[in-house]
């Protein structure tokens, strides 16, 4: 049962603290970007079965992939994707932390 609740804080509680505490003024549209983020889950729609809770999306999913986490990373490089970097690489921090559960 803890799963579920530290799987879905990390995604919505903690991103939402990260956007009122280091964006104040503008964090509405960071905390828009970080639910933003969770599309790159549409990737599970290509796996069989679409979900498997004991399956690790880190290394399995494209999107989840070690070459796109690399893309993410450079996207931090740039002023103008750094939020978007930020939120891409919360969530694969964050589906980590489920994977570390398993």
């Amino acid at each position: 049962m803890i799963r579920p609740i530290i799987h879905y804080g990390f995604h919505f509680i903690i991103p939402l603290l990260i956007a009122v505490l280091v964006y104040p003024k503008q964090w509405k549209k960071v905390y828009f970007i970080f639910i933003g983020a969770m599309l790159i889950d549409l990737d599970h729609l290509f796996a069989n079965p679409i979900f498997d809770p004991n399956r690790c999306s880190i290394g399995f999913h494209f999107l989840h992939s070690y070459y796109a986490i690399l893309v993410y990373c450079i996207t931090l490089c740039f002023t103008t994707t750094r939020i978007i970097g930020i939120a891409l690489l919360w969530h694969i921090i964050t589906d980590q932390v489920d994977c570390w559960m398993i």
